[in-house]
């Protein structure tokens, strides 16, 4: 997925020209995005600034970077056709995009933005980011159980790689991934006899949930921006 578009396509509806005209314009130097002058047909964003003969032809939109706690029960879609989809409950009106994925029986940090570099940025990066859970389970949580999550289980046809695990209480601990697999904490309690009762994700890399309660966002401090970007 990206927020991306070709100048080239977007000067030939913006301006009712030719694919030949838009490019002959391109390579003119007509054209600035974000005040660059540009001669060749790159990519932008809807939040780039791009005029044509020092005429504004769009206006960029702010760039949001977003840390949103997820309830459970809720898909991360944006496809209003699909029940209990993420955008229809989002609490901010702005056009902004899940950066990955949590599944609809888990709740906790998502990250939302409207960047496109960003996203795919992220996105490239996600299996070597650290994601922290905590989690609670149906059953007494004992060494064997600790040692194996740690270690690596098999599921989807592979070992999963060794992780961080601490346990909290009888029945909840803390796992650290950098791994993504589908449904991976649950498939690896699964395999040892256990069932997730609550899985919350309260870490993406850097950014915490902090104090954030279901449904409710904050935007990213200057901190946070820096190891994003």
């Amino acid at each position: 997925m990206t927020f991306r578009h070709r100048l080239q396509y977007f000067l030939v509806k913006k301006l009712q020209i030719s694919n030949k005209e838009s490019l002959k314009i391109i390579e003119s130097g007509e054209i600035t995005v974000n005040n660059q002058q540009i001669f060749e047909n790159l990519t932008f964003e809807k939040t780039d600034n791009i005029t044509y003969q020092s005429r504004l032809i769009q206006q960029g939109k702010e760039l949001l970077y977003i840390a949103y706690y997820k309830p459970t029960g809720i898909e991360c879609t944006l496809n209003i056709n699909i029940e209990h989809n993420l955008k229809t409950l989002l609490p901010i009106s702005e056009e902004v995009f899940p950066v990955g994925r949590l599944d609809k029986a888990s709740e906790g940090l998502l990250l939302l933005t409207n960047h496109g570099q960003i996203f795919d940025k992220i996105l490239r990066k996600e299996k070597k980011i650290e994601k922290e859970y905590l989690v609670s389970v149906d059953k007494e949580i004992n060494s064997m159980f600790l040692n194996k999550m740690q270690e690596g289980i098999e599921i989807l046809g592979q070992m999963t790689l060794p992780c961080e695990i601490e346990q909290i209480n009888n029945n909840t601990f803390k796992i650290i991934l950098t791994q993504g697999l589908n449904r991976q904490i649950r498939r690896m309690c699964y395999k040892l006899g256990f069932g997730v009762t609550k899985l919350v994700r309260i870490r993406i890399g850097e950014i915490g949930i902090e104090k954030l309660k279901p449904n409710e966002i904050r935007y990213l401090s200057q901190a946070e921006l820096n190891w994003i970007k």
